[in-house]
């Protein structure tokens, strides 16, 4: 028999925990001590719940690489208390702190799940409930004795992802994510359906490891056509800059320009990394197929495959703050280490 399962609840800020105050129609953050009160749904969940709020709630525009430390200092703090975690986010950052969490919590075997609405959890139609409850009861799922979903997780609309595989993709709808080339976890309709055979299964042997050290020194430049020398060149020459992610074209084409080409093996050659991303919101970068991704190949430019750009972000913060040799560096990005890439 499983034991009731023990959740704690990270509120960091967004929408999720707001309220609307009928009288005055403006917003005030949501009070999470009298979450069962206002939520008495929760009371027929098989499993107990205790929560920790940001003293200063985020708008998760504002969100940056010292939250995300923060969080997972959070978990790190409680792990061996937990049985899951659910953290409460706004969604416009989302899938990139998710993501980033994903890297920064080695060896995780419990449940970090991801959720948030794009109505306050008071307004009369809000995603907030549901979002909210779910969440908490797919953090508690277990099965002889050990948690069901053992990886960090992003729950929206009915559907759980693999966080490290998520994009935003609207602002209005409440279908406001997709994981455009990895199927959900789990589904939840009349019945929760968890699909067992895409999660990941860690050693169970091993213990949590929390990485804290997240380089910022990372941008990202989208490829359009009359991207000109001097544009190219300033961000390539951005003091300090150490890796790049490309956003190229289909499956993963730019330019064959002579300058463009010339540029981007000097920057290669004094060890900038560059990753090749498809700025396309579904399928996968594959150097060589055309003509003009094979220069890109020859000068070992890295290819990004499947990662979202939001995954490759992340990684390359992670990779770099773990101060990853430069000689590994290519191999290890094209390596998938929490399941974020094919």
């Amino acid at each position: 028999m499983n034991k009731k399962s023990n959740i704690l609840l990270i509120y960091t800020g967004g929408t999720i925990g707001m309220v609307k105050d009928y009288e005055s129609g403006s917003l005030k953050a949501f009070d999470f001590k009298t979450l069962m009160k206002n939520i008495p749904e929760l009371n027929q969940l098989d499993c107990s719940i205790d929560s920790v709020s940001f003293k200063s709630p985020l708008d998760s525009s504002n969100m940056n690489p010292s939250h995300w430390v923060r969080i997972a200092e959070l978990i790190e703090d409680n792990y061996p208390k937990y049985d899951g975690f659910v953290v409460l986010h706004g969604s416009d950052t989302m899938s990139y702190t998710a993501s980033a969490l994903s890297f920064m919590l080695e060896n995780l075997t419990k449940p970090v799940i991801f959720t948030g609405s794009q109505l306050p959890i008071g307004d009369l139609r809000t995603d907030a409930k549901e979002n909210l409850i779910t969440s908490i009861q797919i953090a508690a799922l277990q099965e002889k004795g050990r948690p069901v979903i053992q990886e960090v997780g992003l729950y929206f609309e009915y559907k759980l992802y693999r966080a490290n595989r998520t994009t935003k993709i609207n602002a209005e709808h409440f279908q406001a994510f997709d994981s455009p080339n990895y199927p959900p976890l789990a589904e939840s309709g009349v019945h929760l359906k968890v699909y067992n055979e895409y999660l990941l299964k860690p050693k169970a042997s091993k213990k949590l490891k929390v990485h804290k050290h997240m380089d910022t020194n990372v941008a990202i430049l989208k490829m359009f056509p009359g991207l000109n020398e001097s544009v190219l060149n300033s961000v390539l020459n951005i003091p300090d800059l150490k890796a790049l992610v490309l956003e190229t074209y289909g499956a993963g084409n730019a330019p064959t320009e002579k300058w463009l080409l010339k540029s981007l093996e000097k920057a290669i050659g004094r060890n900038l990394h560059l990753v090749n991303v498809t700025q396309c919101s579904g399928g996968s970068v594959i150097m060589g197929q055309y003509e003009t991704s094979k220069a890109l190949m020859q000068m070992q430019v890295i290819n990004g495959k499947d990662i979202t750009t939001e995954a490759a972000i992340a990684k390359l913060m992670y990779l770099l703050g773990d101060k990853v040799s430069p000689k590994l560096f290519k191999t290890i990005f094209e390596t998938s280490l929490r399941g974020e890439m094919q």
